[in-house]
């Protein structure tokens, strides 16, 4: 399946709530009480000034936009590291080593 990216910063993401919410017709008042949020915390979300991510999901919701959850997955990034294990054919650590105790100090006084 072929994904296209879009790259967006909180202002446009933000301006794309807004219409979501203006084509439902629905006042900031109606999405806030149904999000279970304040009016003032939808303006900051509408506007690009900050949300969380639990904010942001609860409005998704409201408009009936749960689907839009799914384009918000990050963009995976080329591990040099990674490159330069698979060239080596070295397998990828599944965990972290566990750590061996060192054994005692002695004090040499």
């Amino acid at each position: 399946m072929d994904r296209k990216v879009l790259i967006m910063n909180e202002e446009e993401f933000g301006a794309h709530v807004r219409r979501a919410r203006l084509i439902e017709d629905l006042s900031q008042q109606e999405v806030a009480d149904r999000a279970n949020i304040t009016r003032a915390t939808l303006t900051k979300l509408e506007t690009g000034h900050g949300s969380s991510l639990k904010t942001l999901i609860k409005v998704l919701r409201a408009l009936g936009r749960d689907d839009w959850l799914g384009t918000l997955e990050p963009i995976p990034d080329i591990s040099p590291l990674r490159l330069a294990r698979e060239a080596a054919g070295i397998a990828e650590p599944r965990r972290a080593s566990r750590r061996r105790p060192s054994p005692p100090r002695t004090n040499p006084f």
